[in-house]
């Protein structure tokens, strides 16, 4: 469903040479991956004998143990739609191959051997086993049939996904077989492994892991073998992980005496969508495979995986802390350099009292410290208007004078209502025209102000406010610097925050902005107090965020914004409420590509950007029938 694959890794009870006790552990794991609606499960190297077999692989009777131990495998899972990723040695043309067989529904669909052979310090499986590398369209006999052998073998679920299998020392290879594997289509890859536990390796491995599914743009599971192996010189303590696109999404527990198994759902379809869209991944050299078909395994009803409702923001404080840290020093860096370009020593901003504009000053005032500027230089202005409430006018003036910053008060009523008589417009009537006059006027005041000062315009605007339009054109769209055009309105929350810590002379003000509903204030303020809410008008910032993450990063259509939001956000807003805000989302996304096609320089800070000098390149008419059409076909 939507994309969705789910995989395991496990790690069973093993003991040395005993392939019938092996077996049955193996059966007892892959039988609860088949209750799970598991797709494909994997199991460490050489599983069926133990890895630690040492000189009893030159054994004829633990070879004749293993076929029959994978004779029972097949017995038992006859009818069973999971794959299984298996280890075990195979006799090949008179030589020994440290190999993973694949099997399904009572059948071996095929048996890629290793391909890097380690032969260093505690490892010497050149012993016994030899290296599979340019071993192409064979076939090996098991069990009485004959089965697909070879180093160029992918695994194929028409439509649904590709998988690639590699064994242990392979990954920590210069190139590993995998990366091949990915370039030719796979995004699931599966590494069967023995790697032993010393000290500071367990986090190396990791790494490694979750950086060869990001090189990849794959999902990758790892299974090493247990506690069960010969302790004669080294530990094996059943490392277990599956990451995707260099995030762990799960990770089983070392050194454990007993079986265990890990499941991940993964998103096969958003996997296939970053290689098209990012990456030089298209350029990568292809290599042959033979496609051997999967019969259809499981579909995914419900997904047992967290969906992050606000994936601009790190959920854990300290990974917080560390983004806000550095989207700081990225803007700072950005606005110096600018500075520094054009010979400019003034910066004026607007302030509104408000989250954006808040954002923006702090952003400034660092530049000025880092460039050991005199914080004067920063020309602040607050333009009260008709919806200027009394709290944010007093929150702006706190928020300047802790901050040491030149602060100009320019009232913009008169000008409007002289506006208004020039145009002809009532201004009893409070349309668009009444709101987009005070924007226009407030964004003039700031360019001439500007150029009387020798100095640019810093912008407020942030990311959502961009995906969404929500801006007067040539008005606060405008700026000669967007410093916040990378940020979206949820991770702006969260670096005001940091900032109270990081200032704390101005935690108090910054905490009152925080707490204060984002509006423009634009309508006519009530008894001094805000009249006009922004998330009344065009929904919550959380979810849009959520949507043109998902939408952006993964090409995500309306049917599966509409699954994962559902997921993401079940206890917080229900699916006619997560509906309706989709479909504003994606007309105005389409409708106000225009403002965004003439947008201000600004710094791109996350993954997503909407520059059409950067990122995003969108003809300003396109049609959003399409994305309609899906979302209102799913409510018949």
């Amino acid at each position: 469903m939507y994309g969705f694959v789910r995989v395991a890794a496990a790690v069973p009870k093993v003991r040395v040479a005993n392939v019938g006790f092996n077996v049955e552990h193996i059966v007892d794991l892959w039988r609860t991956a088949e209750e799970r609606k598991v797709s494909a499960v994997l199991f460490p190297e050489l599983g069926l004998s133990g890895y630690s077999c040492g000189d009893l692989f030159y054994q004829r009777a633990l070879h004749k143990a293993v076929e029959e131990g994978l004779e029972r495998l097949l017995e038992v899972s006859k009818g069973w739609k999971s794959v299984a990723i298996v280890g075990a040695p195979v006799w090949w043309t008179g030589r020994l191959y440290n190999a993973a067989l694949v099997l399904q529904g009572g059948r071996v669909l095929g048996v890629v051997p290793k391909t890097y052979i380690p032969e260093h310090k505690e490892y010497y499986e050149k012993r016994w086993f030899v290296s599979g590398a340019g071993i192409c369209g064979e076939s090996v006999t098991l069990c009485g049939e004959e089965v697909p052998f070879g180093t160029d073998l992918l695994f194929e679920e028409k439509g649904r996904y590709l998988f690639g299998v590699e064994v242990c020392e392979d990954l920590w290879s210069v190139v590993p077989p995998s990366s091949y594997m990915a370039l030719a289509g796979a995004t699931l890859l599966f590494n069967l492994s023995a790697s032993d536990e010393i000290v500071g390796k367990s986090e190396y491995r990791a790494s490694l892991v979750a950086t060869q599914s990001a090189r990849c743009m794959a999902a990758y599971a790892y299974a090493s073998c247990g506690m069960g192996e010969s302790t004669t010189d080294v530990v094996f303590g059943g490392d277990v992980m599956i990451a995707e696109n260099g995030a762990m999404l799960e990770r089983g527990e070392r050194f454990l005496d007993e079986s265990q198994i890990i499941f991940a759902d993964v998103d096969v379809e958003r996997l296939e969508n970053f290689r098209v869209s990012e990456g030089s991944f298209a350029d990568g050299e292809i290599r042959t495979y033979r496609h051997i078909p999967v019969s259809p395994t499981f579909e995914v009803g419900t997904i047992e995986r967290k969906i992050d409702p606000h994936p601009f923001v790190p959920s854990r404080k300290s990974e917080r802390a560390k983004r806000c840290r550095e989207i700081f020093a990225i803007q700072a860096a950005a606005l110096q350099k600018r500075l520094e370009h054009i010979g400019c020593e003034m910066c004026v901003l607007g302030i509104s009292g408000g989250l954006d504009s808040t954002l923006a000053l702090l952003a400034t005032y660092r530049t000025y410290e880092i460039m050991g500027r005199d914080p004067k230089g920063i020309v602040c202005v607050t333009m009260p208007g008709f919806g200027t409430s009394e709290r944010t006018l007093k929150n702006a003036g706190r928020l300047c004078d802790g901050l040491g910053v030149a602060l100009k008060t320019v009232d913009i009523t008169e000008a409007c209502l002289a506006h208004f008589r020039q145009i002809g417009h009532d201004p009893g009537d409070h349309s668009v025209v009444f709101e987009n006059v005070q924007a226009r006027e407030r964004t003039q005041i700031l360019m001439d102000l500007a150029n009387e000062l020798g100095g640019i315009v810093i912008g407020t605007g942030d990311l959502s406010e961009a995906a969404l339009g929500w801006s007067t054109y040539n008005g606060d769209h405008m700026s000669m610097y967007a410093i916040n055009a990378g940020i979206p309105k949820t991770l702006v929350r969260y670096i005001v925050a940091w900032a109270a810590e990081v200032y704390p002379a101005i935690a108090d003000v910054l905490r009152d902005i925080l707490a204060t509903p984002v509006s423009p204030e634009l309508l006519p303020a009530r008894e001094g107090e805000i009249a006009q809410k922004t998330e009344e008008v065009v929904g919550p910032y959380e979810l849009h965020d959520f949507f043109l993450y998902h939408m952006i990063k993964s090409g995500a259509a309306p049917r599966k914004l509409l699954f994962l939001a559902r997921h993401a956000f079940g206890g917080t807003y229900d699916e006619e409420t997560i509906r309706r805000w989709l479909e504003v989302f994606l007309r105005r996304f389409f409708s106000q590509q225009f403002k965004r096609s003439c947008m201000p320089d600004g710094p791109k800070v996350g993954t997503i950007a909407l520059s059409p000098r950067g990122d995003w390149r969108m003809p300003s008419d396109a049609e959003v029938a399409v994305w309609l059409e899906e979302l209102h076909s799913m409510a018949r």
